[in-house]
């Protein structure tokens, strides 16, 4: 027989050359060995360690809800909330088996027989069968390997960097293999994969596409998340709904095939209908600009660890409330678009161009809504600007503005508090302040009229420009300074006359805790937006406590908020009641201060309940009229009406509707004469009397005299009495000048 027939027969007559080969080849075999060895350490010097395997820990989203415990959004890299594997039902990993890894319990993290498979549908017409049987080349671990690891394991796909990235996917699948049960490995790839959309994990993505917890899920359902695991935009129900169903179909025809799915209940899961629509809100949309600010403190706070360690963030914000406020805001806007004389940019219009050019300045007319409880200062709507999208500019935390009248509740509070009785009488003429250098001050009432004597009550409730000055100067500037600051207010109040009728500029939600003072018997709360936070377990990371200080006396207060419920119920803010706009009816307790700044440019109503303030403003960011006669009762007091209606009187309603602020011990009443200021007498005309508050000591102790005409009651203050107070006499006014109305 010819040697090409027995090719090794020659070594054994050769046992030297026989035994050169052998030791040959264990040295071959030996460096191949350590070359392998070698460059499985090369290629996976930067794997991940099995200490990092070990400690590993799904990033999960940071979730904020409202005081009821409802979600109001999530702060996340990659929307998740886990699940435990144990609360499922079985036929929810069972569907991702099927598909994905049928062998998975009996291979220890990478399977030949698939990575066969993946070669074999690269073959010619093999896709087909691929897709039919279900499942690919990577095991369900080296899956999620590759998924919690993306960084250290990288993305390449094709030539020697793909291959090399598989050998450091099979190095992390083989330890977490070590490190972890079946079991716990299952859980974290349903915990961790993508379903779409920016939804990670089973269980938000049971959240989104069917409204339910994944607990809850049919097994139609679990199928579709489970045809969704390698390829989520491909099979997307929602924009290749046939796509979608046929995988789906095919995923339940495998869970039938391995026994997970009975035959017969087959056609009813296959007829199951696809989701046609998201469930939740888009992201923030339901309060944008109060998601925003909260984040601004999570992210100052906590860096990054927002975005992964999923928080539970307990704000104050009450969505019914919010929902309430956002309604009458667009109610707001819509109709004063459609007034006569309003000639601006439509925002409907500036939208269709493509939007504003800058976030913080918009050419259309802008506004913020800012609600809070008034005994803790917990904001319960915000409101902050018309589009969060298009400016996410916060006219509410962020914008400067001048109040107009809405200021003189603090003026009135320090008048008050320095008693100065709410009867007090001033005349209301034209005045003029010399404040040196050459310039005049003279203040004007927004309707042009002037009217003689009038009690502090009646010119609050007419919002009486004149009336204010002269207060401010009877007073003392800097002690409506001082008041401001006192209530809360932070920003510069410069002692000139033209402070008294709100001229020096705040930030809104300023102006609106400085009146939880007014709202309260004297209790300053200053505005926040989170009661708690905890983490992932429950335990509690961080609590706010509420600040809340005694900054005025409780009598003062009681005047200045009847002086203000007047003002709600037939004065300049009778638009908030008006029952033919449909607002708030006069059996639900309120108070509240109109404000119009020079050229109605601003357009203020700040009122409050017994349990909820809020501030209403409409302007344009760079201030400029809105139009002729834009004034706070026209534009705001309206919408402050209608959401205070929608927060009682919806059905159900967002809060109880309160009883009436009782009158403290220790406040006097007489009968005066609204003329005088003096005590009512026969011999005053009896429509002139009427019933008034007092601290002790403040209260008319002279009857009127009819004989007295205009200028004879005592307090009356007449034209040549106008003069400036020592603080404020030679002081330049501020440049420019503005004249705020009511």
């Amino acid at each position: 027989m010819s040697v090409f027939h027995r090719p090794f027969a020659f070594l054994r007559t050769r046992p030297r050359l026989l035994g050169g080969l052998l030791v040959g080849a264990a040295v071959a075999a030996g460096a191949l060995t350590g070359l392998g060895v070698g460059s499985w350490h090369a290629v996976c010097r930067d794997c991940p360690s099995i200490a990092q395997v070990y400690s590993w820990q799904p990033t999960q989203s940071t979730k904020l809800l409202d005081d009821r415990g409802r979600l109001i959004a999530e702060l996340f890299q990659e929307r998740r909330t886990p699940v435990s594997i144990a609360d499922l039902p079985k036929y929810v990993p069972e569907a991702v088996i099927a598909v994905e890894d049928k062998r998975f319990y009996r291979h220890h993290g990478f399977s030949i027989l698939g990575f066969v498979r993946a070669a074999v549908v690269k073959l010619p017409g093999m896709g087909t069968v691929l897709n039919r049987r279900g499942g690919g080349g990577s095991t369900i671990t080296q899956q999620l390997a590759r998924n919690i690891f993306k960084q250290e394991i990288g993305f390449e796909r094709g030539g020697w960097a793909g291959y090399t990235r598989k050998l450091k996917e099979l190095k992390v699948a083989l330890e977490l293999e070590q490190a972890y049960s079946k079991d716990q490995i299952l859980e974290g790839y349903l915990n961790q994969i993508n379903f779409g959309h920016g939804w990670y994990g089973i269980e938000t993505a049971a959240e989104r596409y069917f409204g339910k917890p994944a607990a809850q899920m049919n097994p139609a359902e679990a199928a579709l998340l489970a045809a969704l695991g390698n390829a989520p935009a491909r099979y997307d129900p929602f924009s290749h709904p046939d796509r979608a169903l046929a995988r789906r179909n095919l995923v339940l025809q495998l869970m039938a095939e391995q026994g997970y799915v009975a035959d017969a209940d087959l056609p009813r899961w296959r007829s199951w209908p696809l989701p046609g629509h998201s469930y939740g809100a888009a992201e923030g949309a339901t309060a944008p600009y109060f998601v925003e600010w909260v984040r601004d403190f999570l992210d100052e706070r906590y860096g990054g660890d927002v975005y992964r360690r999923g928080f539970k963030v307990y704000t104050t914000l009450d969505l019914d409330v919010q929902q309430a406020a956002q309604a009458a805001m667009d109610s707001g806007w819509a109709r004063i678009e459609r007034m006569g004389g309003y000639d601006h940019p439509r925002y409907a219009d500036v939208m269709l161009r493509g939007g504003s050019p800058k976030d913080t300045e918009t050419p259309y007319l802008q506004g913020m809504l800012v609600a809070l409880d008034p005994a803790s200062g917990a904001v319960k709507a915000m409101v902050g600007g018309r589009d969060f999208h298009d400016s996410k500019f916060n006219r509410a935390t962020q914008a400067l503005r001048q109040p107009g009248s809405s200021f003189k509740p603090v003026l009135y509070t320090a008048a008050i508090s320095s008693g100065v009785p709410a009867s007090h009488v001033i005349f209301d003429a034209p005045m003029e302040l010399d404040m040196g250098n050459g310039q005049v001050y003279s203040p004007g009432n927004s309707d042009g009229i002037f009217r003689g004597p009038i009690t502090l009550r009646e010119a609050l409730k007419k919002s009486v420009n004149v009336v204010a000055v002269k207060l401010g100067q009877e007073v003392g500037i800097q002690t409506v300074v001082q008041y401001g600051r006192r209530m809360g207010l932070t920003t510069p109040i410069p002692p000139y006359p033209s402070t008294a009728i709100g001229a020096a500029e705040v930030y809104p939600i300023q102006l609106a805790g400085a009146y939880t003072a007014l709202a309260t018997p004297g209790f300053l709360a200053r505005p926040y937006s989170i009661a708690r936070i905890e983490d992932t377990d429950g335990a509690l990371l961080w609590q706010t406590q509420p600040q809340r200080q005694e900054v005025l006396d409780s009598l003062p207060v009681f005047i200045v908020r009847d002086l203000m419920k007047g003002v709600l119920n037939n004065g300049t803010g009778y638009p908030a009641r008006d029952p033919a706009r449909g607002n708030l009816p006069y059996t639900i307790p309120g108070a509240g201060k109109t404000g119009t700044t020079n050229d109605y440019t601003d357009a203020w109503f700040v009122g409050f309940t017994p349990n909820l303030l809020a501030a209403v403003w409409f302007g344009f960011d760079r201030p400029q009229t809105i139009m002729h006669g834009a004034e706070g009762g026209t534009l705001s007091a309206p919408v402050w009406g209608q959401f205070m209606r929608r927060v009682y009187l919806s059905a159900p309603p967002a809060l109880p509707i309160p009883a009436d602020w009782s009158v403290p011990a220790g406040l006097v009443t007489r009968d005066v004469d609204s003329e005088t200021g003096r005590l009512a007498s026969e011999l005053c005309p009896k429509e002139r009397a009427y019933t008034e508050f007092f601290v002790p000591g403040t209260e008319p102790t002279e009857s009127c005299d009819a004989a007295a005409g205009l200028f004879g009651g005592a307090g009356i203050r007449a034209p040549s009495d106008s003069v400036p107070a020592p603080d404020t006499a030679r002081r330049p006014t501020p440049k420019p000048n503005p004249k705020a109305k009511f």
